[in-house]
Formats: C-alpha cells, sequence, structure tokens
C-alpha cells in the first residue's frame, strides 16, 4: 500500500467519524431535543466507540493479513452508517423521556458501530504499511497526527458546510455511499472475493429502510427540525414545531388568536403594564405570534426581533402569516451578540422566548444578559422571560433569583395548578411595582386564572437558589429532575 493511500484512509475515516459525531445531534434531536446532555451522550459515546474501535481493529490486524481487512471495514463501515437513519427514526420516537440512559441508549444503536468500525481502519493502515521496527514511532505519529487532521477537517466541513447544506439524512446516505463504493474498490483490489459486492444490497436496503420510514422533520435548518402543522379545528391554524416542542401556533386569519397559554399570560402583562403602541423587544421570533399580536391590538407599536434562525424567518413569512413592516426590525443571530444592536432605554417591554428544546439557551438565561435586557428597558419597562420547568422548578428558581438581582421588583406567574405539575411559566422584572391584580384581571380576560407569586411568598418560593451567570448556568441540570 503507497503511503498516499494508507494516509487517505485514516485521514478519511477518522473525518467521518467526527462527522457522524457531529450530525448526530441533528439526527437525534427530533425525539430528545439539543440539550447539554444529548451532545454529552453522542461525545462520550463516540469516544467509547473510538477506544473501542480501534482496540479491536488492532487485535483483529495482528491476526489477519491488514489488506483483506481494510475494504470490508469500510464497506461495513458504510453500511453502518446508512442504517444510522432507520435506527433514529425507528428507535427515536419511542424515547419518552430525555434522560440520560434513553440518551445513551440511542446514541449506541444509531452511530456506535459505523464509528467502532470506521476507526479500526487506522490501526490496520499502521499495521499494513509499517515494514522497520525502528520506524514505529515515526509510522505510529505520522498516521495519528493524520487521524487528527481528519477528525479536524470532518468537524469543520460538517459545521460550516455540509449542515447549512443538506439534510441529516442526505449527509448520512452520502457519507454510506462514498464508504461502500471506496470499500469495494479497495476490497477488490487487495483482496477480492466473491462476497465483495454482496455490500451493495446491504447498501441499498439499509436506504431503502430509511426512506420508508416517516422523516420527522420537514425542513432542516442549521438549529432545528422543522414542521408546520395544520389545525385540525380551523383550517387557518397552524402550529409550529422546533425538534420536540410545540413552539408556536398562529391563526392566519385572526392574528388576535393566541392558543397557547403562554402566549396569553404574555398578552395579559402586556395589557396590565402598559397602553396603546408599546415599544418592545422580542427574543426569539419563532412563529412571530406575539408582534403579530401587538401590531393587531396595538396599532402603531414598534418592535425589534431578535432571531437565531433565518429559515425560521422566512418559514414565518411564507407559512405562518407574519408580514413583516417597517415597525418591526429583525436582525437574525444569536440574542447574546444581536442585543447588542439595540439602542438603550428604548423598550417598554421586553419578551423573552427562545428556546432549544425544553430549555431557554443558558447564556439567556444568566445575570449577565438579563441585565443587558434590563439596558435596553425604559425606567418603567417590564422583561417578561417564558420559562419551561418541571414540577421541582429548580430553574425557574433560579431564573427568578437572576432577575430579583437585576430588577428591584419581580414576580412569577402560571397557572396555579403548574406550581405542582410544571409547565409554562412567567418570570416578570421592573424596577417598577408589578400589578398582580392587574395581571390577573387581564389574564381573566383572556380566560386564564393565574397565580401570580410576588413579595414574601416569592422570596418564600426562591429561597436559597443559585443565581444563575455566565461563569456558572447549569439550566440543562436545574431542569433534569422535573421533567
Amino acid at each position: 500500500m503507497t503511503p498516499p493511500l494508507a494516509g487517505l484512509l485514516v485521514f478519511g475515516t477518522s473525518g467521518v467519524v467526527l462527522v457522524m459525531e457531529i450530525v448526530a445531534g441533528r439526527l437525534l434531536a427530533p425525539y430528545v431535543g439539543v440539550t447539554l446532555e444529548t451532545f454529552t451522550a453522542i461525545i462520550g459515546t463516540v469516544l467509547a466507540s473510538i477506544a473501542l474501535g480501534t482496540w479491536l481493529g488492532g487485535r483483529l490486524a495482528d491476526r489477519v493479513e491488514p489488506r483483506r481487512l481494510l475494504g470490508p471495514e469500510l464497506a461495513l463501515g458504510g453500511v453502518a452508517v446508512a442504517l444510522a437513519v432507520p435506527m433514529a427514526r425507528l428507535l427515536g420516537p419511542t424515547a419518552v423521556r430525555a434522560d440520560p440512559p434513553t440518551l445513551v441508549l440511542l446514541v449506541l444503536v444509531t452511530v456506535f458501530v459505523p464509528a467502532a468500525v470506521l476507526s479500526a481502519v487506522p490501526p490496520a493502515v499502521v499495521k499494513a504499511v509499517l515494514a522497520d521496527l525502528d520506524q514505529t514511532g515515526s509510522v505510529v505519529g505520522r498516521y495519528s497526527a493524520l487521524g487528527t487532521a481528519g477528525a479536524i477537517a470532518g468537524t469543520f466541513l460538517t459545521g460550516f458546510v455540509l449542515v447549512p447544506l443538506f439534510r441529516t439524512s442526505q449527509i448520512l446516505v452520502g457519507l454510506a455511499v462514498l464508504l461502500v463504493v471506496s470499500g469495494l474498490a479497495l476490497w477488490w483490489w487487495l483482496a477480492p472475493t466473491r462476497t465483495t459486492l454482496l455490500i451493495i444490497p446491504a447498501l441499498l436496503g439499509a436506504v431503502w429502510l430509511g426512506n420508508t420510514l416517516a422523516d420527522p422533520c420537514e425542513t432542516e435548518t442549521s438549529y432545528y427540525c422543522v414542521r408546520v402543522e395544520q389545525d385540525r379545528e380551523t383550517s387557518s391554524g397552524r402550529t409550529l414545531w422546533l425538534d420536540t416542542l410545540r413552539h408556536a401556533h398562529v391563526d392566519l386569519e385572526d392574528p388576535t388568536e393566541l392558543r397557547f397559554t403562554y402566549t396569553r399570560m404574555l398578552a395579559a402583562v402586556a395589557d396590565a403594564t402598559s397602553e396603546g403602541p408599546v415599544d418592545v423587544l422580542h427574543i426569539g421570533g419563532g412563529g412571530f405570534t406575539m408582534p403579530r399580536w401587538l401590531e393587531a391590538t396595538r396599532p402603531g407599536s414598534t418592535g425589534v426581533v431578535l432571531e437565531l434562525d433565518p429559515v425560521i424567518v422566512d418559514i414565518a413569512q411564507a407559512r405562518l402569516g407574519w408580514e413583516q413592516s417597517p415597525a418591526v426590525e429583525v436582525h437574525v443571530g444569536d440574542a447574546r451578540l444581536g442585543i447588542w444592536r439595540v439602542d438603550q432605554s428604548s423598550a417598554d417591554l421586553a419578551i423573552g422566548d427562545a428556546f432549544g428544546g425544553v430549555a431557554v439557551p443558558w447564556h439567556l438565561t444568566t445575570d449577565e444578559f438579563v441585565g443587558q435586557v434590563a439596558a435596553v428597558l425604559r425606567t418603567d419597562g417590564v422583561y417578561a422571560a417564558n420559562i419551561i420547568d418541571g414540577s421541582e422548578m429548580a430553574f425557574l428558581r433560579a431564573e427568578a433569583a437572576t432577575f430579583a438581582t437585576v430588577f428591584d421588583q419581580v414576580a412569577v406567574l402560571s397557572l396555579p395548578e403548574r406550581f405542582g405539575s410544571g409547565g409554562n411559566f412567567l418570570v416578570v422584572g421592573s424596577d417598577e411595582p408589578i400589578p398582580s391584580d392587574e395581571i390577573v384581571a387581564a389574564g381573566e380576560l383572556l380566560d386564564l386564572d393565574l397565580r401570580v407569586l410576588t413579595g414574601d411568598e416569592l422570596d418564600d418560593f426562591i429561597g436559597d437558589s443559585q443565581v444563575l451567570t455566565d461563569d456558572h448556568a447549569p439550566v440543562d441540570q436545574l431542569l433534569t429532575p422535573g421533567r
């Protein structure tokens, strides 16, 4: 085997393993969301597969002529890559919990085997090219460096090129075809056997199986698996799903229709704390439900929307009834960066509704970010953030404690039963007194029976909960016990 071919094999297989590691997050997101636990399970399990694959691959290369191993390992690795899609679509919907054991199991059945098989290639290559034991160190070092370089290239290629351009299934099937074709060619050249071509029907079967199982995504963006569902009750109703979360509901014909409870809670806060036109900062656009509602109910209002995903903005305009007007600016990009573009003391109301899965992205929960939002508000402005938490409400308490370090007045509100079972809550902050009775009254007009915690009752609720900071904001871990 020539050194260039050997280097290409190590470089390429290491790159493919890293492509799979990154793509696995998008592959599993429609079923378990995107959280720190998701990526922890993926990274840890893939590292285990690399360790097992290199160990067993090295042992096998000591017992079997490496030239006879390389083609089959590439080809079988390609079939295993193709099987990742149907395995995820078959088993993903059964993952009713996103706890660590479930996450690890899903990674095991989707990407562990292909990563392990492909990780067996580098030790076989080293064995094949090592002709002089006196050169062992330099040979092993050279191919180890090439493997690392391939992993780096695979990482950059996936994050910067492949994910923005292609669907997850297309990336994986493309890799599978490339591996199988390369493996068959190498197999036929180095150690031809009649069983070589049997790999082809195995690959076709894996691809066919993946195509027959339902794809949970209508659209895949760089950040989300997206689908829009039409209501069964009304032909004009639409629900926006991002990964595992029903993110927004709109009525194409009636922008004042607020189907989800949390949007009515936000409307109650807006109605209780302001009259007439308002200037609003929206942290997260999603279905653009609240900008449409404000435009319809408060003519003359203005807004700035910080939305991470440009495709979501396009979908809101094409399918969710959002018509961008000069009164509303949309800034695409991470809200933590976008907020620097918003003038200080320019908003009467800030609405926090940004989610990655069921969790608010941690860097949008901290004392530092809440302080940035407060700087955008006028002296009597109000910040209302939508929070989802479980029955233990550890994250909710921590976020309320965080608001209390920035604002003179803080409230937590939701339906009374949710304080025992979990669900959507609002954390509200202002430097002016928060009108609890008026919020309750406004909620009643929106068919809501709200409970509002303030003062001593809120202090008891918060207890000794930690304040979230840029240095320590374990949002996913705070959410886990109650999910």
